[in-house]
């Protein structure tokens, strides 16, 4: 790294190279402490349920993928030889993104998105992709609302129930059921539906590196609580995790939030934070005479930084298509170009570093991978993980280094098509 990107790093707090094995420890012991039912700043949701043993077969399910962006909606059939099939897809914005909506106006809008599905199955599989105290009935009650969704009136309610009645309202029979469940969960039980009797895996994760960031993984059965009598997946709502280290970029990003003070090492690491962050620190490096006058005046003058146009950069420097490209393009020295390189490099290696920390942890917690033909399977989605500037490659590498060589614990990372879609419909026809 460039001496100067180091140093002013450093003046701004901001951790480089942050120790993973030390922090998986840290992150270990806050997530024992939920399980344990002691204070935690990760919520270690329980879910009540583990991947079915057989796969599904001959069944139709509607499914609803909340995001932190999209809502879509599509209908998941199965065929006799356990086949999904898609149809019906539709996609729009997800309800409380653009403005502050009641409770009514919140459910009354995923109605009318479900309009296309009407009477198309009786139950529905809801991957809602914020903290929810799942119920054994697969039920779920909102703890609240991340990734700037606004409707304070739905935190505390149940969403099943809330949801069944507003298709009820607008017409639907009622449905036999919603099981809800969070993203993570659908990306762990859509690895769990890859297995096959020539690859065999001891447990799974489900990991979200996109908007947000989030994982899922099984807990074996333990006596330290009796919720946690039986094995089951548990959230981990990771990005609530607070014992991080702020840099001054990160205090900046974090006041302009809804949330100020809360998800914290979500804001480090996620898609919706990682411009904002990149932002930041540009604006402040120029301030500070880090670059050269011309450039320096023309990133001041910026509004904002998204995730894809700081990564453009990263990707393709020299591209003056792209926000950064064009301002270097026009009079910036190669000073310029690589401290800027260096200052973003940096950003989002820290969130490599925090993806596998998190992912560590949970191989360790889930008691398994000891033998290496049985390893985790991890299943990772979001485009941050896959598309932003060589994170994936990173995550591995490091879990390579902590788990495997440090450890002697295996994992493999896999891909399913449709992973979340189809991790939601095997949620929602799961017996309880």
């Amino acid at each position: 790294m460039n001496e100067r990107v180091s140093a002013f790093l450093s003046k701004h707090n901001f951790v480089q190279h942050i120790d993973i094995d030390s922090f998986s420890k840290a992150l270990l012991s806050d997530m024992r402490n939920g399980i344990a039912g002691n204070k935690s700043d990760e919520d270690m949701i329980r879910t009540w349920t583990t991947p079915p043993q057989k796969a599904i077969a001959g069944k139709k399910v509607i499914v609803i993928d909340a995001g932190g962006t999209n809502f879509r909606s599509c209908l998941v059939s199965f065929d006799e030889n356990g086949v999904p099939s898609i149809s019906n897809l539709e996609k729009t914005s997800m309800p409380g993104i653009e403005r502050e909506l009641s409770f009514t106006e919140f459910f009354d809008q995923f109605a009318k998105n479900l309009e296309h599905l009407k009477g198309q199955a009786d139950s529905i599989g809801f991957c809602f992709s914020y903290p929810t105290e799942i119920q054994k009935d697969g039920d779920g009650i909102l703890l609240g609302f991340s990734k700037e969704v606004k409707a304070p009136e739905v935190v505390g309610k149940p969403i099943g129930k809330s949801l069944s009645d507003a298709l009820v309202a607008h017409g639907w029979e009622r449905p036999k059921r919603i099981s809800l469940l969070n993203d993570t969960v659908a990306a762990l039980l859509a690895g769990a539906a890859s297995r096959s009797k020539n690859v065999q895996y001891s447990s799974y994760i489900g990991f979200i590196l996109g908007t947000g960031m989030n994982a899922a993984y099984i807990q074996p059965a333990t006596d330290v609580s009796k919720d946690f009598e039986k094995a089951q997946i548990v959230v981990c709502e990771s990005g609530k995790f607070c014992s991080v280290v702020q840099s001054d970029f990160d205090k900046a990003v974090d006041a302009k939030t809804t949330k100020p003070g809360t998800f914290l090492m979500e804001k480090g690491c996620s898609g919706a934070y990682l411009g904002p962050l990149s932002y930041e620190a540009l604006k402040l490096a120029a301030e500070e005479g880090c670059f050269s006058p011309k450039v320096a005046e023309k990133i001041k003058k910026l509004e904002k930084l998204t995730l894809i146009e700081s990564d453009g950069f990263l990707h393709t420097p020299y591209d003056n298509t792209t926000t950064l490209g064009a301002i270097f393009a026009d009079g910036g020295t190669q000073e310029d170009y690589g401290f800027a390189f260096d200052l973003l490099d940096a950003i989002v290696e820290r969130s490599a570093r925090y993806a596998a920390t998190i992912l560590s942890a949970c191989v360790i917690q889930s008691g398994q991978g000891k033998d290496p033909t049985k390893p985790v399977c991890i299943l990772c989605n979001g485009s941050t993980y896959h598309k932003t500037y060589k994170v994936a490659d990173r995550v591995k590498g490091y879990l390579e280094e902590i788990l495997t060589r440090q450890k002697g614990l295996y994992w493999k990372i896999v891909a399913v098509e449709n992973d979340i879609t189809l991790g939601a419909a095997i949620g929602g026809l799961i017996e309880r």
